[in-house]
């Protein structure tokens, strides 16, 4: 169904470790609060259970929450997921990410990177993005 015609739908995944969600948890009220259909997996996901949840879903887009700092093997092993399944969505993510490996993170194929510093308009305007780029 093309993108004007329904929700985007978004993925918001927590993997790793740690059990903080608070964050997530606003960034996937926000996101509903600006008419998309959001996903969440919950506390310590893993790159399996996101990726297959993200497919199974047919979301437009997966954001995920780390706060942990392993957000580089996380983005690796979601990244090499999606690939083998040939599976194209967009993914990005927001947390505890130092500015000096964000780039580390884009080379990878992470498509946008929110750090604390990043506002909850900022993030909903970046998915809106994202889907509209996938959809097009």
């Amino acid at each position: 169904m093309p993108y004007k015609m329904r929700k985007i739908r978004v993925l918001v995944g927590k993997p790793g470790l740690d059990g903080h969600d608070r964050g997530a948890k606003v960034v996937a009220s926000a996101l509903r609060d600006a008419g998309m259909e959001v996903i969440y997996t919950g506390l310590r996901s893993t790159p399996e259970m996101i990726v297959a949840t993200a497919l199974q879903e047919s979301v437009d887009v997966i954001g995920l929450s780390v706060l942990s700092g392993a957000h580089e093997s996380i983005a690796k092993k979601i990244l090499e997921l999606l690939a083998a399944r040939n599976a194209h969505v967009p993914v990005l993510m927001g947390g505890v990410i130092p500015p000096e490996d964000r780039e580390r993170l884009k080379q990878l194929g992470v498509d946008a990177i929110y750090g604390q510093e990043a506002t909850l308009e900022e993030i909903v305007a970046g998915v809106k993005q994202l889907a509209e780029k996938e959809t097009a």
